[in-house]
């Protein structure tokens, strides 16, 4: 290694150095990004209360659903004609800032209610479904500095608590007032509005509430708001609490082994001219010494004029299931070959590939998707099943577009 590479290597190191030391030593501003991640513990996570919840349903069973709220719910359900029905019962728990459960959860949700459970939903919003499944709708407004929130019912909690940092003002603007009950209010300067309401559902009920915040850690350890969030609770009738912290289970945030030092300026940028550097040395390097590359012609893949060839010996024998799938093989191959697709599971994720790689109508594709799975799962076939499979196949490996 040369004297000037061994000055570079070491002002790199030393700037990389600085950059760590100043990073680490400056205040780390507040993250005021409303998490509700039961894991996170900047002041609108749910640290606290994942932390405190035996407490807060002291006496109740508590069941932590890491899935969607339809695949737990579906799997308890038992389809006997004589039963029909959940075989738990309780009452299904989310906290989130705006309301995003899928909508076949959100239908086995209401399926659940209406078999004698219940909903406890915190949100700042409501899906439409939800909206129109049980007849209410939402609104927002604004407020100059902040909004006083109370509960309907004196006798559970006649306090006042004071909110300002990240609450909004969505509230409900109109709902069935003969079915519903209000149970809480929050007001600005001249005005009331609901947040917090039941409505009855089938055989029973959804408990929604439109102040999410008040649950995250920033109130839960601040003054006295923590007795809001307690009274708020006390509202969910005994028993089992399905509590769905989909937040968490279902986060997109990165996997990468690199997310760490992303995640920190001093070390992403260390990290950015750590990258810069190796790069310069490898173009300056490489003038050099990079020697001229020798063309190595790859070796010629025969499986598919193998395969071709074989399927024709077994057409001529009537072999039909042989043949079928040798055809199969082929076509799949081909697909590996000229398209790059990955084969090994045939789903909606292929058929969508397989779609915008080759511009051929998606019914076709489905069409063909669902004869392979049909041979391989019966292997039973006549001419006619080959017949069609083979002309299918080739619309879809035709050169000209439809």
């Amino acid at each position: 290694m040369s004297k000037t590479i061994k000055i570079y290597v070491v002002f790199l190191v030393a700037m990389m150095a600085l950059i760590v030391v100043v990073d680490a030593n400056r205040p780390r501003p507040v993250n005021w990004m409303p998490s509700f991640d039961i894991k996170s513990k900047i002041p609108f996570g749910l640290k606290v209360f994942q932390d405190e919840k035996d407490k807060y349903f002291k006496g109740d069973t508590l069941t932590e659903i890491r899935v969607t709220p339809y695949e737990f719910f579906d799997t308890h359900y038992d389809y006997d004609t004589l039963i029909n029905t959940y075989a738990v019962k309780g009452t299904f728990l989310s906290i989130d800032n705006y309301y995003n459960i899928d909508e076949s959860s959100t239908d086995e949700i209401l399926y659940f209610v209406s078999h004698g459970n219940n909903a406890f939903l915190s949100m700042n919003a409501f899906s439409q479904k939800l909206q129109d499944s049980l007849h209410f709708d939402s609104n927002n407004h604004y407020f100059n500095d902040r909004i006083t929130t109370t509960l309907a019912n004196n006798k559970i909690d006649d306090k006042e608590y004071q909110m300002k940092m990240g609450v909004s003002g969505y509230h409900f603007s109109s709902f069935d007032t003969l079915k519903t009950t209000v149970l809480g209010y929050h007001h600005t300067e001249d005005s009331t509005y609901v947040n917090f309401i039941k409505v009855p559902y089938g055989n029973g009920h959804f408990y929604l509430h439109t102040q999410p915040f008040a649950f995250t850690n920033y109130y839960l350890l601040k003054d006295r708001n923590y007795q809001y969030a307690e009274n708020v609770l006390s509202y969910i009738p005994k028993g089992t609490v399905f509590w769905y912290p989909n937040k968490t289970y279902n986060s997109t945030a990165s996997e990468s082994p690199l997310r760490f030092i992303l995640s920190h300026d001093g070390l992403k940028w260390a990290w950015y001219l750590f990258l810069i550097g190796m790069i310069i040395f490898m173009i300056f390097n490489a003038k050099r010494k990079q020697r001229i590359i020798p063309i190595v012609k790859p070796l010629e893949n025969t499986t598919v004029d193998f395969t071709k060839t074989i399927g024709n010996l077994y057409f001529q024998e009537g072999n039909h299931d042989t043949i079928m799938e040798k055809k199969i093989i082929y076509f799949l191959e081909k697909l590996r070959q000229d398209y790059l697709i990955d084969t090994q599971n045939l789903d909606d994720d292929f058929i969508k590939k397989v779609h915008q790689k080759t511009g051929k109508d998606i019914s076709l594709i489905e069409k063909v998707v669902l004869l392979i799975k049909r041979q391989r799962k019966t292997f039973k076939s006549t001419e006619a099943d080959l017949i069609e499979l083979n002309n299918t196949l080739e619309k879809i490996l035709e050169n000209k577009i439809n």
